[in-house]
């Protein structure tokens, strides 16, 4: 059976081993309701120093075939003829164990979802990066960071900026070895916290997923015997917990 799983949109680098700034970017996913333009993206610092962070958006498009690549996002001279994705601030200063914000702001069409990868990229601050320090505060902050042994891990997220007029239209066929269901509406749904355990052993569970259904597309699965399947059918606001016993 071919399963269509979308979006699955954590990436981490690393540029070191464990110390200094360690960032947290909270949920993976993140989602613009079709009524909102701006999203507040909160990133968090739990490591002993200060984390300088630079955001890189790019736009993630499919082709014919639903393969997904990454392009730059279009950007006309002015940021009034930006269609795409921004954040505002683009480079965060975030002390230990604190914690900054940028603004996630979307402007041009928005006639079908639209999908981008968000990065938060920790970094040893340069005079070009443009972060708001000095020539004496970068030098000292790189003495300390190799003063110890020094990790910066980055995050990638997955934005989705749904359409302005949201339809969920999702349609579930139930049958007797496969369950599916077809998203028939204009904007992603969820398939969250999907289990598949055994029906006969309460904690016999293969690991927890996530799926995302993208419009036009759909999600199956086999139902095997002595299995059970348990998971939250979201769609937008709406969270509907599902549970399909193999028959």
């Amino acid at each position: 059976m071919k399963r269509v799983f979308l979006l699955i949109g954590l990436s981490g680098f690393s540029l070191g081993l464990q110390a200094g700034p360690q960032i947290n970017v909270g949920t993976v996913y993140d989602y613009l309701d079709g009524d909102k333009s701006t999203y507040l993206k909160r990133v968090f610092n739990s490591g002993d120093s200060t984390a300088f962070v630079k955001v890189n958006i790019l736009e993630i498009v499919y082709d014919a075939e639903g393969t997904p690549s990454e392009v730059p996002v279009k950007s006309d001279p002015g940021a009034a003829s930006r269609d795409g994705l921004m954040a505002s601030p683009a480079r965060l200063i975030i002390p230990a164990n604190g914690m900054q914000g940028t603004r996630l702001l979307f402007m041009g069409e928005r006639d079908t979802e639209r999908y981008f990868r968000v990065r938060f990229i920790p970094v040893v601050p340069e005079k070009e990066d443009e972060f708001a320090v000095s020539s004496d505060e970068r030098e000292n902050y790189k003495k300390n960071l190799s003063a110890g042994v020094n990790v910066m891990t980055g995050f990638g997220t997955v934005f989705f900026v749904r359409p302005n007029n949201s339809r969920y239209d999702s349609q579930i066929d139930n049958g007797a070895s496969t369950y599916r269901i077809r998203n028939n509406g204009n904007t992603s749904v969820v398939v969250d916290e999907f289990r598949n355990c055994s029906i006969k052993q309460e904690n016999e569970c293969e690991p927890t997923t996530k799926h995302h259904i993208r419009a036009g597309k759909e999600f199956a699965f086999d139902k095997k015997p002595g299995r059970e399947y348990r998971f939250n059918l979201v769609e937008g606001a709406s969270k509907k917990a599902l549970r399909v016993a193999s028959q």
